[in-house]
């Protein structure tokens, strides 16, 4: 800037000592002296207040909308500080506008740059998923049509495996459609009244001959002699407790128990699913609900699955106002839990 706080508080102190020592000069009893003394007192007074109005309320907070503009314009959002103007500055409502225009535009940016390093991550996930079932059926059909087939006992084996890695394929887009029409809102929540206790019956009875052929316990605990009725989306409950009493067999040895009963706290019931298998690492737990995200990757690809599981229950109940609860010790065990409000049908 060409003029700055001294200059111009120099120039008005100048100008207003003048007029008012010019102003004494009409008097005749006004001496010399005291005409100096005037212009020099009027001159400092003036100056001083001059530059400190113009410094402190005006030209800094103007030079910090200046630096400011200048941040804005190269995208430096990050090195803007919190500020909080002076409570006597003029510009205080148009400070406190900009700056908050600025931290808005930061927190849009550190999301969009969050979200393109999800994308990014996602893309790569689930191409490597995608990769796997895609390879397999190409290679079994492949050494069919090289000659394999003419082997009835070979082509039966190889098209049953080509048919399970497509099969495969199916469940993890189907599982990815799934995912991504719960979190864009597509897929509402049919909520309705229903016997909870019936549910986890029937899932439990598909998961017993899965049980069985690992021999693994798998029972009910905790039932009550009443209907269960609580309000909520029967189909994605059920894909819920598919899921998890899923995964506790999976992640079981031979001959651990895998439970699943109720608690009820007030209005409330608390569904848990609890498994003596090899447990999760701590370091883990807090990432289990990611997609695609596998605590021991070469386990999880022989038991199979897409990796979504956990990720679509997550979604799924906080889509119902509650979320799923981890306790785990590794190489003791897990409890899957999550609340659901009593009703009455």
């Amino acid at each position: 800037m060409i003029y700055n706080s001294r200059v111009i508080a120099l120039l008005l102190a100048v100008c207003i000592a003048a007029v008012t020592t010019a102003f004494l000069s009409l008097f005749d009893e006004v001496t010399t002296t005291a005409l100096i003394v005037t212009f020099c007192i009027s001159f400092s007074i003036t100056y001083l207040m001059g530059f400190i109005i113009l410094e402190f309320l005006i030209f800094r907070e103007i030079t910090k909308i200046y630096k400011l503009f200048e941040k804005l314009r190269k995208k430096e959002l990050k090195a803007i500080d919190t500020y909080r103007s002076n409570p006597f500055n003029p510009l205080k409502k148009i400070n406190d506008e900009i700056y908050s225009y600025a931290a808005l535009k930061q927190k849009e940016i550190d999301e969009l740059k969050k979200m393109e390093a999800f994308r990014r991550e996602f893309i790569a996930d689930v191409s490597h998923e995608l990769k796997t079932p895609i390879f397999a059926a190409q290679g079994f059909v492949h050494t069919l049509l090289d000659g394999a087939i003419k082997d009835k006992t070979v082509r039966t084996q190889f098209l049953e495996r080509a048919a399970k890695s497509l099969d495969d394929l199916d469940l993890l887009v189907q599982d990815l459609l799934t995912l991504s029409h719960i979190e864009t809102g597509e897929i509402k929540m049919q909520l309705e009244y229903f016997d909870l206790k019936k549910l986890i019956e029937d899932v439990v009875d598909q998961f017993v001959t899965k049980a069985e052929k690992k021999d693994i316990n798998l029972k009910i605990v905790g039932v009550p002699t009443d209907k269960v009725i609580v309000y909520a989306d029967w189909k994605r409950i059920n894909q819920v407790m598919n899921n998890l009493v899923s995964n506790a067999i999976k992640y079981s040895n031979e001959g651990d128990k895998v439970e699943v009963g109720f608690k009820f706290h007030k209005n409330e019931v608390i569904t848990y699913v609890k498994d003596s298998g090899v447990g999760i690492p701590t370091s883990d737990v807090t990432r289990i609900f990611e997609r695609f995200y596998r605590v021991d990757k070469s386990r999880s690809r022989e038991n199979g699955g897409t990796g979504l599981g956990l990720a679509i229950v997550k979604h799924i109940l906080e889509e119902h106002g509650t979320k799923v609860e981890v306790k785990s010790t590794l190489g003791k065990g897990s409890e899957f839990s999550f609340k659901l409000r009593l009703g009455e049908d």
